[in-house]
């Protein structure tokens, strides 16, 4: 496909993004794609998300990828993947701009709804996200959910798991308690993430409030502390929360477990702006003893690979490896390794210095 860079419209840790306009064009021009691009030199991650996308392209709330190229532009060589533009910005932004900068729960429940959507598609095909949060859930002009940013995406249950032992992949507000304690990242982790993400949109604040990333990762590889499930959340939701939040990734539910939970069952995620069918609710379980003895393989199988993102600029941005010898001390002991390097002004915590890549 042939065509030209427009205005940018954002960027991430590894990449820019503008606005992509065929060459051949109608006279009134509608954004419907956009390009991702990153220097050759450094496109490792960016040519992992394509390869992913590429095999995940049958789940429409999973952002397009429409094809790559390479370009010389202004001295450098560089790698181009040209993705679906969603229009809708994230749902950061979103929430920014709500009242109180908190959303409505039905709203939270649609939204929740078609992430799960996403993720059961994801999970099916054998990958991990890696890095659920506000900022990689987009919505398209119609207010669907497409979930972006499959840089740090890894597949689960393979043989090379244990070259990337010790890696951690994702931001420190979603991580779950098995990747700081252990680097075991697997789809567990995601739904961990997943519930981060909702108890935010409620609150309108992190699930997490800390001022460091020592203070955080303490409280959640050795303090064992949950993420704060909002006080004005119905009953359905915070039954919910606590689905996603069990400390014990294989007894943690499943994508595919939580599309039946009452918190999201019997809501249509087409369009906030209309009514509420009605109609005869499923029945949805409410504990984990409704469903037939279940234990995730991947959560056996997976050893973890991964990398540390704590600012989307490079210059910002962390990736540990932890030594063999260090990977089996206890988790007080790996938590030191994995904070020593990290100034306690970090400013991990604020959204404000995110640009939303869409």
């Amino acid at each position: 496909m042939d065509w030209i860079r427009g205005e940018a419209v954002g960027h991430g840790s590894f990449a820019k993004v503008h606005l992509a306009i065929p060459r051949k064009q109608s006279t009134q021009f509608v954004p419907s794609m956009v390009v991702k691009s990153s220097g050759v030199s450094h496109s490792a991650s960016l040519m992992n998300e394509k390869k992913i996308l590429d095999e995940l392209n049958g789940c429409q709330e999973i952002v397009r990828c429409f094809g790559d190229s390479n370009s010389f532009e202004n001295g450098e060589n560089l790698y181009n993947v040209l993705l679906e533009y969603a229009s809708g910005g994230s749902l950061a932004e979103k929430l920014k701009k709500s009242e109180n900068q908190k959303l409505p729960e039905f709203e939270v429940s649609g939204y929740t709804k078609g992430i799960l959507r996403g993720l059961q598609y994801v999970h099916e095909i054998g990958y991990a996200h890696c890095d659920i949060k506000l900022q990689n859930i987009l919505l398209s002009e119609d207010d669907k959910v497409k979930i972006a940013d499959f840089g740090l995406a890894k597949r689960i249950g393979t043989n090379n798991d244990d070259d990337f032992r010790g890696e951690l992949r994702g931001t420190p507000l979603y991580m779950s308690p098995e990747i700081v304690t252990g680097g075991e990242q697997g789809t567990p982790a995601d739904i961990w993430a997943l519930g981060c993400v909702v108890a935010e949109m409620v609150a309108g604040v992190p699930a997490y409030r800390f001022s460091g990333v020592t203070e955080l990762l303490m409280a959640i590889g050795v303090k064992n502390q949950l993420p704060q499930i909002p006080e004005k959340l119905s009953e359905e939701g915070k039954d919910f929360l606590g689905k996603c939040f069990v400390k014990d990734p294989r007894k943690r539910w499943t994508a595919e477990m939580l599309l039946k939970h009452p918190f999201v069952a019997d809501h249509d995620t087409v369009t906030f702006n209309e009514e509420i069918k009605s109609g005869v609710p499923s029945i949805s379980p409410k504990c984990p003893f409704d469903f037939p003895d279940w234990v995730s393989d991947d959560c056996a199988q997976s050893s973890a690979t991964c990398s540390i993102t704590f600012l989307p600029s490079p210059e910002n941005q962390e990736k540990l490896n932890l030594s063999s010898e260090s990977w089996f001390t206890s988790p007080v002991e790996r938590l030191r390794g994995l904070v020593s390097g990290f100034s306690p002004e970090f400013a991990w915590t604020s959204a404000d210095d995110w640009v939303t890549v869409r």
